[in-house]
């Protein structure tokens, strides 16, 4: 098969997985071990507004999620809990921000609404306004199909001190996620960071890391499997 025709087979996949083959042959999207694209955006920061930059945390781990829309259902639930574990976050030297494509008028409307009647409360992170949906579409989250044309998917994305993505998880938007599980993550890419090791299946703190290494690796596998 020619050159030529196996651009055109690649072009056809894409298609077909939902995406457009000019989009992507022209538009550059956060990938695992790429540098994260740069935002600046006004957020709503301590019920005041301010822009917000990923450069505003360079040295710094950046937790940054995206969620559909305001004064929804599952979102608040997310939300909120990132917000009161941020103090987690903060302790491992990391920013949790979080972003949709609303205005920053609606983020400080549903901030002002209490929690008991679907509302977000005070908020401890910074919440980005994406009216333009720059940042969701430079970060592969914008729904450009369908019935929720314009909304952002539920993407997670750890950054590291250098700004380089380390890790990337999308949700369909019916289920919300686990913050345990992202803070295992953050764990595991600083423990590695810091020490070289790979973490294993289900690491946690504390739990066993291995060399990646065919002989140094057998250590960790002997201990594990013993049949």
């Amino acid at each position: 098969m020619s050159l030529f025709r196996s651009a055109l087979s690649l072009r056809a996949k894409i298609a077909t997985r939902g995406f457009s083959a000019s989009a992507f042959n022209a538009h550059y999207f956060a990938r695992v071990q790429q540098r994260a694209p740069s935002f600046s955006a006004p957020a709503v920061v301590d019920k005041a507004f301010e822009t917000v930059s990923l450069d505003d945390y360079k040295g710094k781990w950046v937790a940054l999620f995206f969620y559909p829309l305001d004064f929804t259902f599952v979102c608040p639930t997310e939300i909120i809990e990132f917000s009161e574990r941020a103090e987690e976050f903060k302790k491992m030297d990391c920013q949790v921000i979080g972003c949709s494509v609303d205005s920053k008028y609606s983020h400080l409307a549903w901030i002002n609404q209490p929690r008991k009647e679907g509302g977000l409360g005070e908020m401890k992170i910074p919440i980005l306004s994406d009216v333009s949906k720059q940042i969701s579409s430079d970060y592969g989250v914008l729904i450009d199909k369908g019935p929720d044309i314009g909304l952002s998917l539920r993407g997670t994305f750890l950054i590291d001190p250098n700004q380089i993505v380390r890790h990337i998880s999308i949700y369909d938007l019916p289920v919300g996620r686990n913050v345990d599980e992202t803070l295992r993550l953050l764990e595991a890419f600083q423990f590695h960071a810091k020490h070289g090791e790979v973490c294993p299946a289900s690491w946690k703190k504390g739990a066993k890391t291995m060399v990646d290494d065919p002989a140094k690796s057998k250590e960790y596998f002997f201990a594990k499997y013993q049949d």
